[in-house]
C-alpha cells in the first residue's frame, strides 16, 4: 500500500493460515517524478493539463511501480509465486468525498497491471464498496481488529493513526463492529517534516 503522505510503499507478506504472522516487508521508493503527479491529482488546482490523461498515466505507472515493489518483496524473502494466494491493493486515493451529495471515493494503481507483471492474483478497488452501503472506505480495518482484538467480555476501541487516522468500535459480545475517520494523522506530520526539515517522515518521532 502507499499512505495519503505518497512517501514510498510498504509491502509485506502475511500468513493468515493460523495466528496472523509477518513474513517479509519492504519499503519501495516511488520515483519522485510520479510522487508529483500523484499529489497534483490529489490537489486538482494544481494539476497542468487535462486531469484524466494525468489520471490515466499516473494509474498505469503506478501500478507498475506497486508491481516492482512485490516482485522485489518476494525476492527479498525467497518467497515462490505460488504461495501466493492474492495481492491485496487498494491503490492511491486521489480523491475521497464520502460526504457529497452523491458519496463516492477514486483510487488508482491499476491492479491489472499488478497482476501482470506480477503473474498473481490481486484484489483491487477495495473502498468504493464500503462507500456504497454508507461507510467511509475503510472497510479492512474494522474487520482485521475485530479478528484480533474483540472480547466477549469488554467493549473495545482501537485507534489508528495513518496517513488518516480511524477508529474501529468493537462492542463485547455480537454487538456491530464499526469504524470511521477521526480527522488527519501522519499526512499533516509528513507535510510539516517535509517542509521544515526537508525529509520525508520524523524517523524514530
Amino acid at each position: 500500500m502507499t499512505g495519503t503522505s505518497i512517501d514510498g510503499i510498504d509491502a509485506a507478506i502475511l500468513d493468515f493460515s493460523g495466528t496472523p504472522k509477518t513474513i517479509a516487508t519492504l519499503a519501495h521508493p516511488i520515483p519522485e517524478e510520479l510522487r508529483h503527479l500523484l499529489h497534483s491529482l490529489c490537489t486538482p488546482e494544481t494539476c497542468k493539463g487535462s486531469e484524466i490523461e494525468a489520471m490515466g498515466e499516473a494509474d498505469a505507472w503506478l501500478g507498475k511501480v506497486l508491481a516492482d515493489a512485490v516482485n522485489a518483496l518476494l525476492a527479498k524473502s525467497g518467497t515462490e509465486r505460488s504461495a501466493i494466494r492474492a495481492i491485496g491493493c487498494h491503490g492511491q486515493t486521489i480523491r475521497h468525498r464520502p460526504g457529497a451529495k452523491h458519496p463516492f471515493t477514486l483510487q488508482i494503481g491499476d491492479p491489472n497491471t499488478v497482476s501482470e507483471l506480477t503473474g498473481i492474483t490481486v484484489i483491487g478497488d477495495l473502498r468504493r464498496r464500503d462507500v456504497a452501503a454508507g461507510g467511509q472506505g475503510a472497510p479492512l480495518a474494522p474487520g482485521f481488529h475485530s479478528t484480533l482484538f474483540k472480547s466477549h467480555t469488554q467493549n473495545r476501541v482501537l485507534v489508528n493513526i495513518g496517513g488518516i487516522a480511524n477508529i474501529s468500535l468493537l462492542p463485547a459480545g455480537e454487538g456491530n463492529v464499526t469504524g470511521y475517520d477521526t480527522g488527519p494523522g501522519n499526512t499533516l506530520m509528513d507535510a510539516w517534516v517535509r517542509r521544515h526539515l526537508g525529509k520525508d517522515y520524523d524517523e524514530s518521532g
